[in-house]
């Protein structure tokens, strides 16, 4: 009798019958499986310092990557913050226009429709070899602007440019970071790593923003970008100490697909995941409607609301980095006791009606105090955003992931944009209030769509 043969099914075809997720990474059975849950601490965790540990806030400075990450950040904030004000003023009194001062804050957002494709090359070369050529291009860009300045040559169409160069990589450096800390940080640190992360950007808003205006008014543009180009270069060579430096490969993928390829599964990955459809359309919606009234803003509010100088401005943005930072020094106390979607959904609607009112604060005494409120419930919406997208995003494609979260930050300089017209016809209190209502409207929208993804307590991004 002849032997009866069994037919195997092509390898391609076999692919094809399996779930999205492990098709992308083969031994990735669950998100949270594949995010490291329940997993050993990675290498660089290893070691923790016994001081750091006893306190909770300091626990995630036990792991040495984070002990040169964490100032690195800290240097590349300030020298943001710093060139975002002194660049901003000097357009708004050069032009005298809030319309050109909304399209040059647009300009420094142009670059997260890279953010993708430079997830894609980190994922390939190695986030920290990625994140360290991103902060030589600063240090090299920000030297052009102190040579302009000091020859007197710099004019608003040069500086248009340089921040159009710039605005091309910077909106990627916040995802570089993110990736690192969740590549380098044992899940159990996770939220309060972010917490303490986040304290960086705070910082720099407060004490950034008041040097920054503090250097340019006593001594000028050209020395005051001595301290930028300064804050670059110590950056670039902290991040050289940090981990996470060689490229990231699924398990059981052994040749490289094209980086158009990886992008694509990073994109069908949170297609197919309600989860990241949910965080995704919310970080538009924010950036959108919310963002753009305390950030660029804010110098049109100084200026031509409380008639304020430099330094007024300076005192505003103070004040909302101050709120910011209280609750990134709460996250990072008792952040691991939070479920971060709920904390997400309720602070975002705090965040708006916060907003609101502050655009209706006659004095400069009282819109600071309010500003101190908003930076608060923002960070206590956006850091728990974070973490959750950390949770349930592989490791293999958290780089391509949050670089397509990225994307969302294109709400920016969208409602940034719109807000300029709008402004000057129905004044900044009328534009303000029209863009929160509608936020919180789609915010509830977004709720209740995925309630079983982000109230549940049971839900991956709500874990504790």
């Amino acid at each position: 009798m002849a032997r009866r043969t069994r037919c195997v099914p092509h390898t391609d075809a076999r692919r094809r019958s399996r779930p999205l997720s492990e098709r992308i990474l083969p031994h990735a059975a669950t998100p949270d499986v594949a995010a490291g849950v329940g997993q050993p601490s990675p290498p660089s965790a290893q070691g923790s310092l016994g001081w750091a540990s006893r306190i909770a806030a300091l626990a995630p400075f036990g792991v040495r990557s984070f002990r040169f990450q964490w100032p690195a950040d800290l240097a590349t904030a300030w020298a943001f913050e710093m060139e975002t004000l002194i660049l901003g003023w000097y357009m708004l009194v050069e032009t005298g226009s809030v319309i050109v001062l909304t399209v040059f804050g647009s300009l420094q957002f142009l670059g997260t429709l890279l953010a993708p494709l430079l997830g894609v090359a980190g994922d390939r070369i190695g986030y920290r070899n990625l994140l360290c050529l991103m902060r030589a291009a600063y240090a090299v860009l920000a030297a052009v602007l102190m040579a302009l300045a000091f020859t007197g040559t710099a004019s608003p169409v040069s500086v248009f440019i340089v921040a159009l160069l710039a605005g091309a990589i910077r909106p990627s450096d916040l995802v570089m970071r993110n990736v690192l800390i969740g590549e380098t940080m044992p899940p159990g640190l996770l939220m309060r790593a972010m917490g303490v992360s986040r304290t960086t950007m705070d910082s720099a808003r407060i004490a950034g923003a008041l040097a920054g205006a503090g250097l340019v008014t006593t001594l000028g543009m050209g020395p005051a970008y001595i301290a930028v180009c300064a804050f670059y270069l110590l950056s670039l060579l902290l991040t050289l100490g940090v981990a996470g430096g060689g490229a990231r490969v699924a398990p059981g993928v052994t040749a490289r697909a094209s980086p158009l390829r990886d992008l694509r599964d990073g994109l069908a990955y949170i297609w197919s995941t309600p989860v990241l459809r949910a965080i995704m359309v919310l970080a538009f919606l924010v950036n959108l409607t919310v963002f753009p009234l305390t950030g660029a803003l804010l110098a049109h509010v100084a200026k031509d609301i409380y008639h304020l100088d430099q330094r007024g401005l300076g005192w505003l943005v103070a004040s909302f980095a101050t709120g910011a930072l209280i609750g990134s020094i709460a996250l990072s106390v008792r952040g691991s006791t939070l479920r971060p979607a709920r904390i997400m959904l309720v602070c975002g609607a705090l965040w708006y009606a916060l907003t609101i009112v502050f655009a209706h604060a006659a004095a400069p005494m009282w819109g600071c105090a309010i500003l101190l409120l908003v930076g608060l419930a923002q960070n206590l919406c956006m850091v728990p955003m974070s973490v959750a997208l950390l949770r349930v995003v592989p490791p293999a494609l958290r780089g391509r992931v949050l670089g397509v979260r990225m994307l969302a930050v294109y709400g920016y300089p969208v409602g940034l944009l719109a807000a300029g017209p709008l402004i000057e016809r129905f004044g900044f209190a009328a534009t303000a209030t029209a863009y929160c209502v509608v936020g919180v409207v789609f915010l509830l929208v977004i709720a209740v769509r995925w309630r079983g993804e982000l109230w549940r307590s049971d839900a991956a991004t709500n874990l504790q």
